[in-house]
């Protein structure tokens, strides 16, 4: 039997076991889980800054060496941190067992909010420092607006994750798989 079945009862006909026990899992995540720690909160915002901050310093670095524009330098580094923050979700709900399509069905529900949220300022942020984009990847001034664009995202980020994950939703989908 597999351990992930608790319910009891028969798998549906057309399901496998594994299956029935990720649409299980699915179906208590979507669930309000009540109040959400802190700290529990903090630790699902350092996941998703881990894989938005790996996707915008490399799309940042990206454009300011290529010399494209703030513009084009931002939809970069936003499109980046969606592909890495994604990636590591997925990464970690394959390992759980799930199949691809149903991991980045899982990645999706589980990290887009807390995404855009963590990109709109962070980059909001680094845009509004002056001369931060201009700065060239050898000046601290360029470094320092993205580390502390990213703090400020992570701070704003944080409650809202606390939020999502208190209905159920947001990082609180990727739990019931952990």
């Amino acid at each position: 039997m597999n351990p992930h079945h608790t319910h009891g009862g028969p798998v549906p006909t057309g399901h496998t076991t594994h299956d029935h026990a990720i649409d299980h899992a699915t179906e208590h995540a979507g669930h309000a889980g009540g109040p959400v720690s802190w700290a529990t909160a903090a630790q699902a915002t350092l996941h998703c800054l881990t894989g938005c901050a790996i996707g915008e310093v490399l799309g940042m670095v990206i454009g300011t060496s290529l010399g494209l524009s703030t513009v084009a330098t931002v939809v970069l580094s936003v499109a980046l941190a969606f592909v890495f923050g994604y990636a590591l979700t997925m990464r970690g709900v394959l390992h759980a067992g799930l199949p691809l399509r149903r991991a980045l069905q899982v990645a999706l529900a589980a990290d887009t909010v807390s995404i855009a949220v963590m990109e709109v300022v962070d980059n909001a942020v680094v845009v509004s420092v002056p001369g931060a984009m201009e700065a060239g990847l050898a000046s601290a001034l360029f470094w320092l607006s993205l580390a502390g664009a990213l703090a400020v995202a992570f701070v704003v980020t944080l409650p809202v994750n606390r939020w999502m994950m208190g209905r159920g939703r947001g990082h609180a989908v990727v739990h019931a798989y952990h």
